[in-house]
């Protein structure tokens, strides 16, 4: 009876053993995918980044657009990087988890297997007992020949078994390492990647010239709107060259006149003290435009 009672504790260890992996391996299955899947969400926003990085460039000047775009290659390529990150985790991680269910599956029937062995052995063990207490030894012999038969198929089911939980465990602790490793080299390898080509790009960001773009935005401001201011006042007052050129255009046009008068008068005598009357004003009127101009 001891032996039996033995044996429950050894199932006990492993069920636990089994049923502590499938709880827990499940767990991290579904949490690093989930992890994978948010990395590739990350991965898709980047790349949603990148294009508009590139919309806003084009519409800036010449200094920023070329930081802008030189940023948003390396930010780029992050995304790259982040890609094969993504892809090794399902490769490496996630696909050795979801697989990991299957062994314990077989586990599982190996012990159920090894129970059902277990129950023929404690019922033989019953049925010696009553026979004993009955006393009859033609039966007593054949029970305890039933019970060695049984104890022989208990202890053969019972190694076979600990030699299956055995692998079990030893392989689950493999894997376990490997995943892992596996997860951390792939973590350790994307961010390496990561932080060279953002250090790359905080050196581009840092060596933007923000004073140079300023001026070039000026340049393009005033050469815009530069011609408005560009046009001299407006001034009604005439230049002192046209101001002295009245008088001369003045005496041509009283000369021509004077001329024209006199050929008149030849015919016209009587009317020669009004005509000199005339030009006598014109002079005064003359006279008194330069003296104006003059005061001015």
């Amino acid at each position: 009876m001891n032996i039996v009672l033995f044996r429950d504790s050894q199932v006990r260890v492993m069920e636990n053993t089994v049923t502590n992996a499938e709880k827990y391996f499940g767990q991290f299955c579904s949490l690093l995918a989930a992890y994978t899947r948010k990395t590739a969400g990350l991965r898709d926003k980047a790349d949603q980044l990148v294009k508009q990085l590139i919309d806003f460039a084009n519409t800036e000047n010449a200094e920023l657009r070329a930081t802008l775009r030189n940023f948003a290659e390396d930010l780029a390529k992050v995304q790259d990087y982040r890609q094969a990150q993504v892809e090794r985790l399902e490769t490496k991680v996630v696909n050795p988890l979801k697989l990991y269910g299957m062994q314990i599956k077989q586990t599982r029937a190996e012990i159920k297997k090894f129970k059902q062995v277990r129950n023929n052995e404690i019922k033989q063990l019953e049925k010696l007992e009553k026979l004993r207490q009955k006393s009859p030894s033609d039966r007593q012999m054949i029970a305890e020949t039933c019970m060695q038969r049984a104890s022989v198929d208990a202890s053969r089911t019972t190694h076979q078994l600990e030699e299956a939980v055995d692998a079990f465990q030893k392989q689950k602790l493999k894997d376990l390492q490997k995943i892992f490793l596996d997860f951390v080299t792939i973590e350790m390898v994307f961010h390496a990647k990561a932080v060279e080509v953002y250090s790359r790009a905080w050196k581009a960001l840092d060596n933007y010239d923000l004073e140079r773009d300023l001026e070039d935005f000026r340049a393009k401001m005033r050469g815009v709107y530069g011609h408005y201011d560009a046009q001299p006042p407006t001034d009604t007052t005439p230049s002192a060259a046209v101001l002295w050129s009245l008088p001369v255009q003045s005496d041509q046009s009283t000369t021509r006149s004077q001329r024209r008068e006199e050929e008149a008068n030849e015919d016209d005598s009587a009317e020669e003290d009004p005509v000199e009357d005339l030009k006598g004003q014109g002079r005064d009127s003359i006279d008194r435009m330069r003296i104006f101009q003059v005061e001015q």
